[in-house]
């Protein structure tokens, strides 16, 4: 898939659905890659203490938090908040993934953390709901803590079919809020979930349409993953 459409390195999240905190496909597949992806786990907050040695992992870029699986609450769990000095003290990347009002309620956790943070497909907001809820403003807010922000998955969250028209305010917003500089692209794929077919080349396609400049492009596929995740300097 990444030869298909030259794409050099990517990211590999550990799935919530299917997998849980079982990462072991999710190294086996980094491993046999030999450089060029990288892994972000799902740590048991119930073993933390043991589990975080993941970390350690050359080619273990962060961790995840999925506040829509796990529930709003995960991130008062002793053992995640033990995660997020896990990952300061390393210099590591918290992905997590919200919906709606969920990171309004974490920002101060996050914001006090010292973590590096890149919030999953847009932050998940209810289009209908507008640029001015709650959830998303806390997301802008951290664009301007210099955190950063996936520009992903908009069919998990538009109300309408492909472009997702209703889906473009919010990554306005994002893009002035982050600046490329704080955005990075996901694919999302294999697109667990999905209600309809997705395909890898359309949804890259789509990052053009949001970002028509190519030094930006290039700032979101490449510069930011690249820092972001550990890929060492272009």
């Amino acid at each position: 898939m990444l030869d298909a459409h030259a794409i050099s390195h990517a990211v590999v999240v550990q799935p919530t659905a299917g997998h849980g905190f079982d990462n072991a496909v999710t190294l086996d597949a980094v491993d046999r890659a030999a450089g060029r992806l990288r892994a972000v786990v799902k740590i048991d907050p119930d073993r933390a203490k043991s589990d975080e040695k993941l970390l350690d992992r050359a080619a273990v870029a962060g961790a995840r938090l999925d506040l829509m699986g796990d529930g709003a609450a995960a991130l008062d769990h002793p053992g995640n908040r033990r995660l997020l000095d896990a990952l300061r003290e390393r210099g590591k990347t918290l992905v997590i993934q919200v919906e709606r009002d969920q990171l309004a309620d974490a920002l101060p956790v996050l914001a006090k953390s010292g973590v590096t943070v890149c919030v999953d497909h847009c932050g998940r907001p209810d289009p209908a709901l507008g640029v001015q809820q709650r959830g998303f403003l806390a997301l802008l807010e951290l664009g301007r803590l210099g955190h950063a922000v996936k520009l992903s998955g908009p069919f998990r969250f538009s109300r309408e079919p492909p472009p997702f028209a209703d889906a473009l305010p919010f990554i306005e917003k994002l893009l002035e809020a982050f600046t490329p500089a704080g955005c990075c692209w996901g694919s999302d794929w294999p697109y667990l979930r999905a209600e309809g077919r997705l395909d890898y080349g359309p949804e890259l396609r789509r990052l053009a349409s949001w970002v028509p400049d190519a030094a930006d492009r290039s700032a979101i596929l490449g510069d930011t993953p690249a820092r972001l995740f550990g890929f060492g300097a272009r």
